[in-house]
């Protein structure tokens, strides 16, 4: 047996009730640990233990610039004195367009040790978008009494198109009053931390309440599963954007909760940007690391190429983790055995899920796992009620982490929630081998499955999982059609110039068990995804719907028998 690198893990048991009509309830049989009642506890905690341990550290050229504990508390006071100033307020909130900096830190945290929500809204939205849709939405529901921009010139149109409250591109800091400690003390578990938007993977974005209670609760919730983390504050070295809940909750707030230092990665999993990344990783060494799929798959050939960079990456290493998609499995293997080779142990490659909506860990796998689509367990404090649907199990989640609702949207807020009070988190689950205890394995989201004429359920999740695995690396994603059809079929994003022949014969040898997962045609898309159109949310997965609705014609042509269809013979 190979030699395993040690590290501290929680727990993996759990409790299971079963209920009329097939319900399972999960839960952890441990309590939850006391918790903070406001993240910036944490924050005062490290500035008086550790005030000159690197909180956030940017590459600043060929240097890290780089911001303490005890810095951080005295200018976090210093910035909410002026947005006290501005007369901010949940219904005047900041928000925040550009991307992940220092200065976008500090305003993170000044606005939440006064009590003042803050929005940190996509780059994309701005910089990318040319009809400035979803940003006119989000400026129209929050009514924000104040934008910081790190760079105006970028974002120059955006501004012009939209922002109607002042706009700032510097911090200002002016001496903290008694105010900003009287602000502070009326800051509670209730208090609103921030507003983040949903992707719009399945609809329009939403703004998701984030409160005090939910974001200090997951992260005891995070430290019960990473357990190692309570006696090693964790390295990090993290690219992905504050705006979505995977790094503006679960990695700044373990930074802040543990004590660690993040360190700000300014790459990201594309062509010409994945060099910054692995710069970075040459210099600083994690101790956890996280990325999605597609950043462990861009960054495997250079940890195969370069030595100096895969030695110096798994040198403290404690943690991988995965999250935001299934891994295609290849990468899983491969980066496991690139660990063992380089340090003589294996280092544990783990995984968990959650949503915008539950802070947002609900599942953590904290064992090694066969089945890359094993998302794991519930962990202290998380109640999941698993209701039976076309042989998996929808999930619903109760506990402190969990939203009290969507901003300014009551209905939406109605119609998240069951008669229990359960979260509807829209995604199903099986178990490994058949055994709740084993784990829970990702089935799909309940908003893209549909039914074949024959009555048959295709659970899209797993397929297009299985798809692109398959295909890769021909495919860069493929929207699955057939709705009210006799056959399953392909609508395929390839990745680069992909020959007809080879995407032929793959989609040939696609394993499959029956109708429900064979695809028997394909069709090669040459737009790619549209951000304005709703197709791709900004941080690329595809919106199956919208890419559907849009290319109805194409659908259409994938049913006929156009040359362009590629066949099963």
């Amino acid at each position: 047996m190979r030699p395993i690198r040690k590290v501290a893990l929680g727990p993996r048991d759990v409790a299971v009730e079963r209920r009329d009509g097939g319900i399972l309830h999960l839960r952890s049989p441990h309590a939850l640990p006391e918790f903070p009642a406001r993240l910036t506890d944490r924050l005062e905690h490290w500035a008086r233990a550790a005030p000159d341990r690197v909180f956030v550290a940017q590459r600043d050229g060929g240097r890290w610039r780089t911001l303490t504990y005890g810095q951080a508390l005295e200018r976090a006071r210093r910035v909410g004195q002026y947005l006290l100033q501005e007369n901010l307020s949940a219904d005047r909130p900041l928000v925040v367009l550009s991307g992940n900096d220092i200065e976008h830190a500090l305003l993170h945290l000044g606005a939440m040790y006064v009590g003042i929500p803050y929005a940190p809204v996509s780059p994309a939205y701005s910089l990318l978008s040319t009809d400035f849709g979803k940003l006119k939405a989000i400026f129209e529901l929050l009514t924000p009494g104040l934008a910081f921009v790190s760079n105006a010139q970028a974002f120059r149109r955006a501004l012009d198109a939209v922002v109607r409250c002042e706009v700032i591109d510097k911090l200002e800091e002016p001496r903290a009053t008694a105010a900003v400690d009287e602000a502070h003390a009326r800051v509670g578990p209730d208090t609103i931390a921030k507003f983040l938007f949903t992707s719009g993977s399945t609809g329009a974005p939403k703004a998701v309440i984030n409160t005090q209670r939910m974001w200090c609760s997951n992260q005891a919730m995070i430290q019960s599963m990473l357990a190692f983390f309570a006696d090693e504050p964790p390295v990090l070295v993290d690219w992905a954007p504050w705006h979505h809940t995977a790094a503006g909750n679960h990695d700044f707030g373990l930074a802040l909760y543990n004590g660690g230092s993040y360190y700000i990665d300014e790459g990201k999993p594309l062509p010409g940007a994945i060099e910054t990344t692995v710069r970075n990783l040459r210099e600083v060494a994690p101790t956890w690391y996280f990325n999605v799929p597609k950043g462990f798959e861009a960054l495997l050939p250079y940890l195969k190429a370069d030595e100096q960079l895969r030695v110096n990456f798994f040198s403290r290493l404690k943690v991988l983790w995965f999250a935001g998609a299934a891994l295609p499995q290849h990468a899983y293997d491969e980066i496991r055995e690139l660990a063992y080779r380089t340090c003589g142990e294996e280092i544990a490659f783990l995984t968990g899920f959650g949503a915008t909506e539950t802070a947002p860990a609900t599942l953590g796998r904290v064992w090694p796992a066969e089945n890359v689509a094993n998302m794991g367990l519930p962990p202290p404090g998380a109640e999941l009620k698993l209701v039976p649907m076309a042989g998996r199990f929808e999930m619903r989640v109760k506990g402190p982490h969990v939203t009290p609702g969507y901003w300014r949207a009551p209905e939406l807020t109605r119609q998240a929630f069951d008669e229990e009070g359960y979260y509807r988190i829209g995604d199903t689950f099986s178990f490994d081998a058949g055994d709740p205890a084993n784990g829970l394995l990702f089935a799909g989201r309940i908003a893209e499955d549909f039914k074949l004429s024959t009555g048959t359920w295709v659970h899209v999740g797993a397929l297009r999982a299985r798809f692109v695995e398959h295909f890769a690396p021909l495919v860069r994603d493929v929207v699955i059609a057939g709705e009210g059809r006799g056959e399953v079929g392909a609508l395929i994003f390839p990745a680069g110039n992909a020959p007809g022949e080879e995407l032929r014969k793959r989609l040939e040898t696609l394993p499959s068990t029956g109708s429900s997962n064979r695809v028997t045609r394909a069709l090669v898309l040459e737009e790619p995804p549209s951000l304005d159109a709703g197709e791709m949310t900004d941080k690329g997965s595809i919106n199956q719907k919208a890419v559907l609705a849009r290319r109805a014609a194409l659908v259409e042509e994938l049913y006929s028998a156009s040359e362009r269809v590629l066949r099963c013979r």
